[in-house]
């Protein structure tokens, strides 16, 4: 009995992290380059909405997961445009595009169902669980680990592959130099904007899958709600990990750790009130991130990027 529950709250903690460590890793990959990003979580929004209309109306999850990447990408483009070319205020970019971005996935999820009507509580394709042979029957993590959707089993393939790039290839080197030094990068050949621009759409692009995710296998519809501020739990769990993906899986799987025990305390009928019990994953992060940013070594030897938030203008 122990077992099972171990297992099922391992299962529902991998489920819940899935999108949060998609989008989080889109932030360490926009971060590196220098450019805060803030509007994590409107752009998930709108990537779930683009990804479920995409597959409610193809009948196609890859239409569906593609049309996430893409938009994730467009308005992460829009943010890079304001930020790299324009040299806008970045935390201020970063907050008009979650405040845009939710006022038009409410506009266009209320419009674009059949005969104009609104798509929240529709039905469309869900990605579904599968077992991986062999692996799906070991011990524990099998049944946890290796009975999830596709996008999970691509998020282990990309978590060490990010981690690979970033510290052993030279392209990583280059990215990692624009957000520590960007004129230094700028005097050795490298283009700081060209790279800032790519960076941040790739982020985007990630941030669009962890959407995608949202509306196509966690929560499977759409509804204005449906992030519930993971995009701001992916900010936080991007200075968690200290823009390390290989850290973010620890917050990832601390968010949706907390995540699970709360339903399946909820599903056991506690006296503890539903609404403090929802709050929980969320102060966990809290709690997590005030202990990580009270370790300042840690930040002087592996943390925040120097020229994060900085605008370059090559003289």
């Amino acid at each position: 009995m122990e077992l099972a529950l171990i297992e099922s709250v391992l299962s529902i903690a991998i489920r819940a992290g899935t999108s949060v460590l998609f989008a989080t890793l889109g932030g360490i990959m926009t971060e590196r380059s220098g450019v805060l990003n803030l509007g994590i979580e409107g752009m998930m929004l709108l990537s779930a909405l683009a990804g479920f209309a995409g597959a409610f109306y193809s009948g196609s999850l890859l239409v569906g997961v593609f049309a996430g990447m893409i938009v994730g990408g467009l308005v992460a483009a829009v943010h890079a445009f304001w930020c790299v070319t324009l040299s806008a205020n970045q935390v201020a970019s970063g907050l008009a595009l979650v405040i845009f971005s939710t006022g038009l996935a409410d506009f266009i999820g209320q419009n674009i169902g059949p005969e104009g009507t609104t798509l929240v509580g529709l039905a469309g394709p869900k990605l579904q669980r599968f077992a991986v042979p062999g692996l799906s029957s070991l011990p524990i993590v099998g049944e946890s680990f290796f009975h999830q959707d596709a996008l999970t089993y691509l998020l282990y393939l990309l978590v060490p592959l990010i981690w690979y790039y970033l510290f052993k290839t030279r392209p990583g080197i280059h990215l990692r130099a624009i957000g520590e030094n960007p004129r230094a990068a700028d005097s050795l050949g490298v283009s700081v904007t060209r790279l800032r621009y790519v960076y941040t759409i790739v982020g985007g692009v990630l941030i669009g899958l962890g959407g995608a995710h949202l509306s196509l296998a966690y929560t499977p519809g759409w509804s204005v709600d449906i992030t519930s501020g993971r995009g701001w739990i992916a900010i936080a769990m991007v200075i968690f990990s200290l823009w390390n993906p290989l850290r973010a899986v620890i917050g990832a799987l601390l968010f949706g750790g907390v995540t699970a025990i709360q339903f399946r305390m909820q599903a056991a009928g506690t006296s503890i009130p539903t609404f403090f019990l929802s709050m929980a994953p969320y102060i966990a992060t809290i709690v997590a991130l005030l202990f990580i940013s009270g370790r300042r070594s840690l930040y002087r030897h592996n943390g925040v990027p120097s020229a994060l938030g900085t605008v370059y203008h090559r003289e």
